[in-house]
């Protein structure tokens, strides 16, 4: 059956016109005894279940419906993005993760997946229709489901009205796939380290820093929170022992002490990176060094470690490279396969989906009252699990190049899942000595304006009274909790510079005299 032909409708709220089935090699036919895949429209929601003992990698749907209206496409990104966001022509190949929207005229629409599918979900959109990729592997394997249903994923889509702007579109977007998100009581703002130390802070460097930030931060009963990141750990960058290092002494009385200092310790940490003493079968088959966390006493090891971070005071943890440890990719390098083929979880019964959103209950369940943000985690599979989540990859205190490509273009596209999906951090305001600070202010300011969260990494070389001021006048903003920022410039721009901020317009000038720097950074 061919679907609606009307401009301005996506139209994927009815059986596909196509299923195809696929396993390690082949095609799995969808009349094999061994498979079936039912659907079902409840409440406006498309409902995929897949039951049967056939071994399966991938589902393919299709919808025949008449896209030619649409001039311009907006894709999500699995993790976090790489500066590579923006509205595109249309590409049929495009892997578009998630969720997209669709612009042509005066009317947007957009579709996708709700959170916590049981599948890594990308879409395919051409001029003749909208195909659904649902990956079911375990792994690079296919899934064994012995029998049992899998619910793949539910499908929801809106539609714009005439003359509705595709930020508000995207918005009601990103509500509808995720209607009841788990966000912080208060605004959340504050600083971290990495931006400027690079993982070779300390105790004393940080303890400085919360002193300065707790200096500038006027809400006596919000009190700003100061992240300790990469380099505390025994085991040096990226590794365990998760305890305190030389240079940080106990954690519990360093969190006690930025505490005093009049701030909320907040603590980073990467839960995939074994130790010694994990057995053989804690480790993941494709890399002895990264736990697999489908096998229990992982788990159980991974809940036990977050709750001692809380209990030593820490009030926020953020939980980073899970989705680089697990399936050996970055985000930008995934397009539609997510990781290698040939290797599977220890347990072979659930999809990759299913595993990786138990780890992010798992650490959620761990960390009890404090907070939890998701660094290079998987958007759609964290949501819920975790307060907050980066959206972008690193700025830099090193090179502000980086910082307008990848803090500015994640912020103006992704802005819509803060406040239904969680809290979105689009990385930190750093201010060292080695960037411009006319353009450094400006990034300072829109992220305090946004409505977002506003972390500063202020190296001590730049603590000066005029950078005091400003993210003093930073902090008050964000504090307020201001309506949330929308680009306006964003069909022609990746990095855009004009925003509205409440009532009223502001324009940005994020290029240097000298203009960008093309040579990469």
């Amino acid at each position: 059956m061919r679907g609606v032909s009307r401009p301005g409708v996506i139209d994927v709220l009815r059986v596909p016109d196509l299923v195809r089935a696929f396993g390690a090699d082949r095609e799995v036919p969808l009349d094999d005894v061994r498979l079936g895949l039912r659907t079902q429209v409840i409440g406006g929601v498309l409902r995929v279940w897949l039951a049967g003992t056939a071994p399966v990698t991938r589902l393919l749907l299709r919808w025949h419906t008449d896209l030619s209206w649409a001039e311009r496409f907006l894709s999500d990104a699995w993790e976090r993005s790489y500066a590579d966001l923006g509205w595109l022509p249309e590409q049929p190949e495009r892997a578009m993760p998630w969720s997209f929207l669709a612009a042509g005229g005066a009317r947007a629409a957009g579709c996708g997946v709700a959170v916590h599918p049981g599948a890594l979900c990308c879409w395919t959109a051409d001029r003749g229709g909208v195909s659904l990729w649902a990956d079911v592997r375990c792994g690079g394997s296919p899934v064994l489901l012995g029998g049992r249903e899998l619910h793949v994923a539910d499908i929801v889509a809106v539609v714009g009205e005439d003359g509705e702007r595709a930020f508000a579109v995207q918005q009601r977007l990103c509500r509808a796939m995720s209607p009841d998100p788990r966000l912080p009581d208060h605004p959340v703002y504050g600083a971290n380290d990495w931006h400027f130390a690079l993982g070779a802070a300390g105790a004393r460097v940080v303890l400085a820093q919360a002193e300065f930030v707790s200096a500038q931060a006027a809400d006596q009963a919000n009190r700003p929170y100061c992240v300790v990141d990469d380099g505390w750990s025994a085991g040096g960058l990226g590794h365990g022992p998760w305890i305190g290092n030389h240079r940080y002494g106990h954690m519990g009385e360093l969190a006690g002490r930025l505490r005093e200092a009049g701030t909320r310790p907040g603590l980073w940490y990467r839960p995939l990176t074994p130790l010694p003493e994990h057995r053989g079968r804690w480790r993941l088959a494709r890399n002895a060094g990264v736990l697999d966390p489908s096998v229990p006493e992982v788990a159980a090891s991974i809940r036990e470690q977050l709750a001692r971070f809380v209990g030593w005071g820490y009030t926020l943890v953020k939980h980073d490279f899970t989705v680089w440890d697990l399936l050996g990719r970055w985000g930008f390098q995934m397009g539609a396969a997510i990781t290698d083929d040939g290797w599977a979880f220890a347990d072979p019964c659930r999809t990759t989906a299913e595993i990786v959103t138990d780890l992010y209950a798992t650490m959620r369940d761990g960390a009890g009252p404090a907070l939890v943000m998701g660094c290079n985690a998987f958007g759609h599979l964290v949501a819920g699990q975790a307060e907050l989540q980066r959206i972008g990859d690193d700025a830099s205190g090193r090179s502000w190049n980086r910082t307008r490509r990848m803090a500015v273009n994640s912020l103006a596209f992704r802005a819509a899942q803060h406040g239904a999906l969680y809290m979105v951090d689009a990385d930190i305001a750093p201010i060292t000595p080695a960037l411009p600070w006319r353009q450094a202010a400006q990034w300072l300011h829109l992220l305090a304006a946004s409505g977002t969260p506003a972390f500063v990494s202020v190296d001590p070389a730049s603590r000066t009274p005029a950078v005091a001021a400003a993210v003093r006048d930073a902090f008050t903003l964000a504090a307020a909790a201001p309506p949330l920022a929308e680009p306006l410039d964003w069909v022609t721009s990746a990095t855009p510079s004009r925003w509205r901020l409440g009532a009223r317009e502001q324009t940005y000038d994020w290029i240097e005299p000298d203009g960008p720097w093309p040579f990469g950074d």
